[in-house]
């Protein structure tokens, strides 16, 4: 499975870039031909830095954000994130200001939650919702149903990858798109082409990574 894999770089910064692997995965409501492992983006340190800079951009001069919520293992660029949006500047909107960058939890039936000593940094503070990828939109759409009931205004939501099949009102910033994979599907569960086709799956997927069938 892992010898067909391909890399994509961001065209204006090619220090940022996904591995792309080709197969048939599933995840918890979808299936899909391509898994993107954005781990890299996440855990090293000087690519995370370079990450939150292009992230950033589209609210330097324009947005104020109180609180940055790390989805997914995300906490390493949020807080550069945080740190590019404090930067000095006439034209930087949030500077001298102060952001908090938080991770939500999950309570035992899997719904995400606030923990009380956190709760006043989401309600009526202008939040950026930091993920992975957006797919199937399931995830993202659960976050902001959390952030209504806390009360949170959702300012921009920022991420690594988007499929242009999930559609939102919200503004989204992303770093890649499915139009940047070659031939990039996304199935419901039932309607996947694979499936019918009879090709098994090769590895179960979620933001942690993949585990291999067989």
């Amino acid at each position: 499975m892992e010898t067909k894999t391909f890399t994509v770089a961001l065209e204006k910064n090619p220090v940022i870039t996904i591995e792309v692997i080709p197969g048939h995965f599933a995840t918890s409501n979808a299936h899909t031909n391509n898994y993107l492992d954005v781990g890299g983006l996440k855990s090293n340190s000087k690519v995370a830095r370079n990450v939150a800079r292009e992230l950033a951009i589209p609210y330097l001069s324009s947005t104020l954000i109180d609180t940055i919520v790390c989805m997914e293992k995300t906490d390493v660029i949020g807080a550069y994130l945080a740190e590019e949006l404090l930067q000095a500047g006439n034209s930087v909107i949030n500077s001298d200001s102060e952001i908090h960058v938080l991770a939500p939890a999950y309570n035992a039936g899997g719904k995400m939650i606030f923990q009380d000593n956190v709760v006043e940094w989401i309600r009526n503070r202008n939040i950026i919702v930091l993920s992975a990828t957006i797919a199937s939109g399931q995830t993202i759409e659960a976050a902001l149903e959390c952030f209504a009931y806390y009360g949170g205004r959702v300012a921009g939501i920022s991420t690594l990858f988007y499929s242009s099949r999930y559609k939102t009102e919200e503004n989204v910033h992303a770093l890649f798109s499915s139009e940047d994979i070659p031939g990039y599907k996304l199935f419901n569960i039932g309607e996947c082409e694979m499936c019918r086709a009879g090709q098994k799956l090769d590895a179960i997927i979620n933001s942690e990574g993949y585990t291999i069938i067989g």
